[in-house]
Protein backbone atom coordinates (compact mmCIF):
# COMPACT_ATOMS: atom_id res chain seq x y z
CA UNK A 1 0.00 0.00 0.00
CA UNK A 2 1.48 3.27 -1.22
CA UNK A 3 1.65 6.12 1.85
CA UNK A 4 -0.63 8.81 1.74
CA UNK A 5 0.80 12.91 2.13
CA UNK A 6 -1.27 14.73 3.87
CA UNK A 7 -0.83 18.54 5.11
CA UNK A 8 2.97 20.24 4.89
CA UNK A 9 4.52 17.17 3.59
CA UNK A 10 2.41 16.79 0.68
CA UNK A 11 2.90 20.59 -0.46
CA UNK A 12 6.71 20.49 0.49
CA UNK A 13 7.04 17.44 -1.92
CA UNK A 14 4.63 19.21 -4.53
CA UNK A 15 6.87 22.16 -4.38
CA UNK A 16 10.49 19.83 -5.11
CA UNK A 17 8.91 18.38 -7.81
CA UNK A 18 8.32 22.24 -9.27
CA UNK A 19 11.55 23.11 -8.52
CA UNK A 20 13.00 20.26 -10.50
CA UNK A 21 11.20 21.17 -14.03
CA UNK A 22 13.51 22.66 -16.14
CA UNK A 23 10.79 24.51 -18.16
CA UNK A 24 10.34 26.78 -15.34
CA UNK A 25 14.49 27.79 -15.07
CA UNK A 26 14.92 31.87 -15.36
CA UNK A 27 17.01 32.32 -18.46
CA UNK A 28 20.81 33.19 -17.79
CA UNK A 29 21.47 36.70 -16.95
CA UNK A 30 24.11 38.07 -19.52
CA UNK A 31 27.29 39.34 -18.53
CA UNK A 32 27.51 43.18 -18.35
CA UNK A 33 29.37 44.77 -20.67
CA UNK A 34 32.49 47.20 -19.76
CA UNK A 35 31.67 50.57 -17.89
CA UNK A 36 34.57 52.02 -19.50
CA UNK A 37 36.68 51.57 -22.47
CA UNK A 38 40.27 54.02 -23.24
CA UNK A 39 43.02 54.47 -25.65
CA UNK A 40 46.29 55.81 -26.56
CA UNK A 41 46.07 58.16 -29.08
CA UNK A 42 49.21 57.92 -31.49
CA UNK A 43 50.63 60.04 -34.63
CA UNK A 44 51.54 57.78 -37.81
CA UNK A 45 55.22 57.38 -36.88
CA UNK A 46 53.80 55.85 -33.11
CA UNK A 47 54.57 59.07 -30.80
CA UNK A 48 52.57 59.63 -28.01
CA UNK A 49 49.76 61.84 -29.00
CA UNK A 50 47.43 61.74 -26.01
CA UNK A 51 44.51 59.23 -23.99
CA UNK A 52 41.15 59.31 -24.86
CA UNK A 53 38.14 57.39 -22.44
CA UNK A 54 34.47 56.70 -22.43
CA UNK A 55 32.67 55.87 -20.10
CA UNK A 56 29.06 55.04 -19.37
CA UNK A 57 27.35 56.74 -16.72
CA UNK A 58 23.44 56.46 -16.89
CA UNK A 59 22.07 57.02 -20.66
CA UNK A 60 25.21 58.27 -22.12
CA UNK A 61 28.68 58.37 -22.52
CA UNK A 62 31.21 60.48 -21.08
CA UNK A 63 34.21 61.24 -23.21
CA UNK A 64 37.56 62.53 -21.81
CA UNK A 65 40.32 63.26 -24.13
CA UNK A 66 43.55 64.17 -23.27
CA UNK A 67 45.76 65.45 -25.86
CA UNK A 68 49.87 65.87 -26.05
CA UNK A 69 52.68 66.61 -28.65
CA UNK A 70 49.86 68.26 -30.53
CA UNK A 71 50.35 71.53 -32.61
CA UNK A 72 48.74 74.48 -31.13
CA UNK A 73 44.82 75.47 -31.42
CA UNK A 74 41.71 73.95 -32.49
CA UNK A 75 42.01 70.49 -33.46
CA UNK A 76 38.66 68.34 -34.61
CA UNK A 77 38.03 65.17 -32.45
CA UNK A 78 35.60 62.64 -33.26
CA UNK A 79 34.64 58.92 -32.22
CA UNK A 80 35.28 56.77 -35.09
CA UNK A 81 32.75 53.81 -36.59
CA UNK A 82 36.09 51.00 -36.65
CA UNK A 83 38.46 50.10 -34.08
CA UNK A 84 41.25 50.27 -36.43
CA UNK A 85 44.15 52.65 -36.76
CA UNK A 86 46.38 51.91 -39.90
CA UNK A 87 48.78 54.57 -40.55
CA UNK A 88 49.71 56.52 -42.35
CA UNK A 89 46.31 58.11 -42.95
CA UNK A 90 43.90 56.31 -39.98
CA UNK A 91 41.25 55.89 -43.00
CA UNK A 92 40.82 52.24 -41.65
CA UNK A 93 39.04 53.64 -38.24
CA UNK A 94 36.26 54.29 -41.33
CA UNK A 95 33.83 57.34 -40.58
CA UNK A 96 32.35 59.27 -37.99
CA UNK A 97 29.71 57.26 -35.51
CA UNK A 98 26.80 57.53 -36.45
CA UNK A 99 23.84 55.18 -35.24
CA UNK A 100 21.51 57.45 -35.57
CA UNK A 101 22.39 58.12 -39.54
CA UNK A 102 22.09 61.99 -39.34
CA UNK A 103 24.76 64.88 -41.09
CA UNK A 104 28.09 66.14 -39.53
CA UNK A 105 28.11 69.03 -36.81
CA UNK A 106 25.97 70.67 -33.82
CA UNK A 107 25.60 73.42 -35.89
CA UNK A 108 24.21 71.95 -38.85
CA UNK A 109 19.94 71.39 -39.07
CA UNK A 110 20.35 67.59 -39.99
CA UNK A 111 22.95 67.03 -37.59
CA UNK A 112 25.05 65.94 -35.68
CA UNK A 113 26.67 62.28 -35.49
CA UNK A 114 26.94 60.92 -31.85
CA UNK A 115 31.19 60.31 -32.93
CA UNK A 116 31.08 64.31 -33.28
CA UNK A 117 32.51 65.73 -30.32
CA UNK A 118 34.01 69.09 -29.43
CA UNK A 119 37.41 70.92 -30.98
CA UNK A 120 39.89 70.32 -28.61
CA UNK A 121 42.28 73.51 -28.08
CA UNK A 122 45.92 72.78 -28.03
CA UNK A 123 47.90 75.36 -26.26
CA UNK A 124 51.82 76.58 -26.59
CA UNK A 125 52.99 73.18 -24.50
CA UNK A 126 51.31 70.92 -26.77
CA UNK A 127 48.67 69.95 -24.78
CA UNK A 128 44.12 70.43 -24.47
CA UNK A 129 41.73 68.31 -22.54
CA UNK A 130 38.07 68.21 -23.82
CA UNK A 131 35.56 66.74 -22.03
CA UNK A 132 31.93 66.01 -23.05
CA UNK A 133 28.56 63.84 -22.78
CA UNK A 134 26.88 62.50 -25.88
CA UNK A 135 23.61 61.81 -24.63
CA UNK A 136 21.28 59.01 -24.99
CA UNK A 137 24.09 56.63 -25.70
CA UNK A 138 25.72 53.56 -24.40
CA UNK A 139 28.93 51.31 -24.71
CA UNK A 140 27.25 48.14 -26.01
CA UNK A 141 26.30 50.24 -28.81
CA UNK A 142 29.28 51.48 -29.67
CA UNK A 143 31.19 48.75 -28.74
CA UNK A 144 30.35 46.57 -31.29
CA UNK A 145 31.90 43.41 -33.19
CA UNK A 146 34.27 45.63 -35.20
CA UNK A 147 34.79 48.30 -32.34
CA UNK A 148 35.43 52.08 -32.22
CA UNK A 149 38.30 54.72 -32.16
CA UNK A 150 38.75 57.97 -31.48
CA UNK A 151 40.61 60.49 -34.23
CA UNK A 152 42.34 63.93 -33.86
CA UNK A 153 42.27 65.75 -36.95
CA UNK A 154 44.65 68.13 -38.59
CA UNK A 155 42.22 71.49 -38.10
CA UNK A 156 39.68 72.61 -36.08
CA UNK A 157 35.80 71.24 -36.81
CA UNK A 158 33.68 73.99 -38.55
CA UNK A 159 30.76 72.11 -37.02
CA UNK A 160 28.53 72.22 -39.72
CA UNK A 161 30.16 70.38 -42.65
CA UNK A 162 29.64 66.95 -43.65
CA UNK A 163 31.13 64.17 -43.29
CA UNK A 164 34.10 65.71 -40.96
CA UNK A 165 33.81 69.16 -40.39
CA UNK A 166 36.05 70.53 -42.70
CA UNK A 167 38.72 68.98 -40.15
CA UNK A 168 41.41 67.93 -42.15
CA UNK A 169 43.56 64.97 -42.25
CA UNK A 170 43.94 62.50 -39.46
CA UNK A 171 46.86 63.28 -37.25
CA UNK A 172 46.41 60.92 -34.45
CA UNK A 173 43.93 57.59 -34.01
CA UNK A 174 43.69 55.13 -31.18
CA UNK A 175 41.49 51.85 -30.38
CA UNK A 176 39.03 51.93 -27.98
CA UNK A 177 39.68 48.73 -25.47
Amino acid sequence: MKPVLFGAAALSMTMLGACARTDMAPAPVPAPGPSMVSANLMDANGRAMGTASVTQVGDSLRVAIDGMNLSPGAHGVHIHQVGLCTPPGFESAGPHWNPTNHQHGKDNPAGMHKGDLPNVLIGADGRGLIEYTVPMASLANLMDADGASIVVHATADDYRTDPSGNSGGRIACGVLR
